[in-house]
């Protein structure tokens, strides 16, 4: 009844296999995809019927990372996976937003994807394989998908652009960049980069839309075979008398409601008037009917605003098509936190805040590829009130979970050394208000409040988002779009950067894709705009503040030789935490012999480190040291000094004059000061107290031979 259909390509040096009929069969369409040794299993599965009442198509993503495929046991007490990490989630979003566009207007079955990676070779991304997976699964499901579409990374090392990069090529790479698009156009791109040009980012764009043919290619070969008969859609009904009913009824007080530059205004009449139109034709009874006349209602704001837009030249809130809105920038508005900025621009707001931390504060993250620490954290909360609403907040929600990634990518290029500064850096941007781009808000937010908290950015970041609108072969990009002009158009184009180039660019396509030349006008216009933004930020702040807040910790770095490590940590670790419980500093003492000691209070990261560097050093001849007597024999006292390190002091060397008993003069437990006389060949130290004043600590026979 079933028949294996596999389609076998040879890309980018290795074999990416497409099978599909061995696994899943009942879902509607299933595709093992295989790059490497990496396999990522794809099912698609729609409801039958349509759900009614609803004016959006309800498609839910879900990639799922297995540990057995890495040949790992999750860790937890439970010991299987949980919730989805934060990589997880990221590459939902990943799949979601290249495919979402492609469905057939007006579909409303309720649809799901479930991506599973049941084999990770430790080289290959398994997000590519899962995008390539969800697209031949829709493909060959029947789905009114218009797809396929393609995927590929592109890195770039020594000027040359490389497919489908492995972890370890990452590495060094200035550029890891995801771009997914159909045969003709892109439809997504995501991406970090190490400020690189416009041009070279376009060039990589177009790079990885090329490679990925051959792939669309396998796919369309693979359903000529496997697929399954397009499901059928029932004749769109005409709605052209109800439309016309609702356009006599709204399109007066929708051209006046978006000549309101007020967002809040704009957004109370567009309510009003919505309600009275569906009052007026009793749509509040009737669900179906009520979700038509929304429909209706968003296809005549489209064509008012979109119109305009296109005729004027002018946007809605009366703005040429490349001005960025006003804005304003404040550092240091927080009293008690390391750094915090005020970005403000137009009706979007962000207040960010940065804390500095020690090595105890770095993220451990469980990956498949093995867990890593990580120092630089940036999270993004968007609550409703930011947009004047009411509403429930149930945890991180996934957008605003890829928008802090977002922004964490943009930042990250710029970060100084983790030798330079070692410190473990947490931003938190708080949308306070929202009207279009609070991702890239977020991002100049960061910027200005880590100079604020004396990070040393290598060059401030700005962001800026860019919006299309095509109609036909005319079309108009949009400088630091609205939130209007982003739900009504066409792309939402976000680009990253700072004065020498850009650090990150992520797009997506409402419509079928755009061209090459929309792209090159997109990247210039947004180059503009992040200068002009750079500028006004300057007026608050220019670079890092030289002194720290008095409330975030320093840090101060030493390098011992390794065999002293244990020496330092100590039996159990009995030395490090009498360091930190008697010096009230924090020890953190890395593999290779780096020690980092902090503290807000100076004195004890000086205190605690005059301890470590006790217990390292070496003695020296002719030095004197401070020291514990830790046993007394017969024939002399063993004193301990420069930390672990003991020595003796024969009963010679304990006075200037004969001793009958070493306890008639140092008993266990007294502090004296000695002086090394030598050290023999097996590291045996011969000390003498008889030398030294023991009230000033000077050598008595140097002063004597002064004196002479």
């Amino acid at each position: 009844m079933f028949e294996i259909h596999r389609k076998e390509i040879n890309w980018g040096g290795r074999t990416l296999v497409l099978e599909t009929g061995r696994i899943a069969r009942q879902a509607d369409g299933a595709v093992m995809v295989t790059y490497g040794e990496t396999s990522c299993m794809t099912a698609v599965t729609a409801a039958k019927t349509a759900r009614v009442g609803i004016d959006f198509f309800p498609l839910t993503v879900n990639y799922q990372e297995r540990a057995y495929s890495a040949g790992k046991i999750p860790g937890g007490f439970f010991k299987r996976e949980g919730r989805p990490g934060e990589a997880e989630t990221l590459t939902c979003r990943l799949i979601d937003r290249p495919i979402r566009p492609l469905f057939v207007k007006g579909f409303r079955n309720e649809t799901q994807v479930v991506a599973t990676v049941m084999s990770h070779d430790l080289e290959n991304n398994p997000d590519i394989t899962a995008l390539i997976g969800t697209s031949a699964a829709l493909t060959l499901s029947g789905l009114p998908f218009m797809g396929p579409i393609g995927a590929a990374r592109v890195g770039y090392i020594d000027g040359e652009y490389i497919l489908n990069p492995t972890y370890e090529q990452l590495e060094t790479s200035d550029l890891d960049l995801v771009v997914a698009g159909t045969r003709d156009a892109v439809l997504m791109v995501e991406s970090e980069a190490n400020e690189l040009s416009e041009e070279i980012m376009l060039g990589a764009v177009m790079y990885g839309h090329e490679q990925m043919q051959v792939v669309i290619d396998a796919i369309i070969e693979l359903a000529e075979v496997a697929a399954k008969d397009p499901i059928e859609m029932p004749e769109a009904e005409d709605h052209s008398e109800l439309a016309a009913k609702v356009a006599k009824l709204a399109e007066k007080g929708l051209r006046d409601a978006y000549g309101e530059t007020v967002k809040q205004v704009r957004s109370t009449q567009l309510g009003a008037l919505k309600d009275k139109v569906k009052a007026e034709l009793n749509g509040d009874d009737d669900p179906a009917l009520s979700g038509l006349i929304s429909e209706i209602l968003k296809s005549l704001e489209q064509k008012i605003v979109r119109g305009d837009i296109i005729k004027t030249k002018k946007r809605i809130d009366g703005r040429a098509l490349d001005k960025v809105r006003a804005i304003a920038s404040e550092v240091n508005i927080l009293p008690r936190t390391h750094g915090s900025a005020l970005f403000t621009r137009g009706e979007t707001q962000a207040t960010v805040v940065t804390t500095l931390g020690t090595g105890d504060d770095e993220q451990f993250i469980d990956a498949l590829t093995g867990t890593y620490k990580e120092r630089f954290m940036l999270h993004y909360n968007f609550p409703p009130y930011s947009v004047g609403e009411v509403g429930r907040m149930m945890g991180t929600s996934r957008r605003e979970t890829g928008h802090g990634k977002l922004a964490w990518r943009a930042m990250r290029a710029v970060l100084p050394d983790h030798g330079e500064f070692p410190y473990t850096i947490r931003v938190v941007s708080e949308i306070t208000e929202s009207n279009g781009s609070s991702s890239m808000a977020s991002v100049c937010g960061a910027s200005l409040s880590m100079m604020d908290a004396g990070v040393p950015l290598k060059r401030p970041v700005s962001g800026i988002a860019m919006g299309l609108i095509k109609e036909g072969d005319e079309y108009a990009v949009l400088s630091d779009i609205l939130g209007d002009e982003d739900h009504l158009g066409d792309m939402d184009f976000k680009v990253a950067g700072t004065s020498e180039g850009i650090t990150s660019l992520q797009m997506d396509i409402k419509i079928t894709g755009i061209t090459r030349d929309i792209m090159d006008v997109a990247l210039k216009q947004a180059s503009e705009g992040r200068a002009y933004i750079l500028d006004e930020m300057s007026n608050a702040l220019s670079g890092a503040r030289e002194e720290m807040s008095d409330h975030a910790p320093r840090i101060e770095t030493i390098q011992i030789n390794r065999e002293k490590i244990r020496e330092v940590i100590g039996t159990g670790g009995k030395v490090i935490r009498e360091i930190c419980e008697v010096t009230g500093a924090k020890v953190d003492i890395e593999d290779d012999g780096t020690i980092k000691v902090s503290s807000s209070d100076l004195s004890a990261i000086e205190a605690a480190m005059k301890w470590i560097q006790g217990i390292v050093a070496e003695p020296e001849v002719g030095v004197i040291y401070e020291g514990k007597v830790v046993k007394t024999v017969d024939f002399g006292a063993f004193v301990n000094f420069l930390g672990s390190r003991d020595g003796l002091v024969h009963i010679s060397e304990l006075e200037g004059h004969r001793v009958k008993q070493v306890t008639d003069v140092v008993k266990e437990g007294d502090i004296i000061k000695v002086k090394v006389l030598g050290i023999d060949d097996r590291g045996k130290v011969r000390l003498s107290r008889r030398v030294v004043n023991q009230e000033t600590g000077e050598d008595i026979q140097e002063n004597k031979g002064e004196e002479d």
